[in-house]
């Protein structure tokens, strides 16, 4: 985990604890372990992990500093990326990972309990049903994704999870620049507004990676999201 240390470095400017690094090297142990019983994740060569998986969730601490982090949701979070490294990067976090396939809901409870992390809420649930409980919608500052689903459909997934004035961010690769032109409409009638695309360069990895970060500033109207299905049979466009 020292050169994973060195590469959020170069990326952030910030470095990582001792206790953090330990936490991380855990945590890529048990994948490995788990991975190789339960296919969680089609990245399984140790190198390939620590940047896709494990550098890449981290990366998106470089939008999201600076800003209010108390209640954070990550939807379709897999084998917890990236709200479990984002969570070890920053302890005061109060997260809650939404997945609906229960090996990988299994496995992001035991490594929460491994790793003794506090204030972590796993949920095995369609994000369609989650946005229509009371508890859950519009009560966070930021809400996570990565290769969940195509812009339009991930802000009907995402934004009636936010408060107004919190954010979302979607996690993309090179399509990004024409995903999110193509989300605009959506945005428009969920309550976003698109604010910025940030590339980020990963190491060792020729694709291109953006953090698209889209504000909430409007109440999502009660309809959305639609039942569950639906917004990807039928994209907002």
């Amino acid at each position: 985990m020292n050169q994973l240390a060195q590469e959020f470095h170069t990326l952030s400017g910030i470095s990582l604890s001792s206790r953090q690094l330990d936490a991380l090297k855990v945590y890529a142990q048990e994948l490995a372990v788990w991975n190789a019983n339960h296919n969680l994740t089609a990245i399984r060569e140790p190198e390939k992990v620590r940047v896709k998986h494990f550098l890449d969730s981290l990366s998106a601490y470089l939008v999201m500093r600076g800003s209010t982090m108390d209640r954070v949701v990550d939807v379709g979070t897999g084998a917890g990326f990236p709200g479990l490294p984002l969570k070890i990067l920053c302890p005061h976090i109060k997260l809650t990972l939404v997945e609906s396939v229960g090996k990988k809901v299994a496995f992001c409870r035991h490594i929460v309990e491994r790793l003794n992390l506090k204030n972590v809420e796993i949920i095995q649930a369609r994000v369609e049903t989650l946005c229509k409980q009371a508890a859950h919608r519009e009560q966070y500052d930021w809400a996570l994704a990565r290769a969940v689903a195509v812009m339009p459909v991930l802000l009907e997934y995402l934004l009636p999870l936010v408060q107004v004035g919190g954010q979302v961010l979607a996690m993309k690769g090179e399509s990004a620049p024409a995903e999110a032109h193509s989300a605009e409409r959506a945005a428009q009638i969920l309550g976003g507004h698109l604010r910025q695309l940030t590339l980020v360069t990963l190491p060792g990895v020729v694709d291109e990676r953006y953090l698209v970060v889209v504000d909430k500033v409007a109440a999502t109207p009660e309809k959305y999201p639609r039942r569950v299905g639906i917004p990807a049979k039928r994209p907002l466009v």
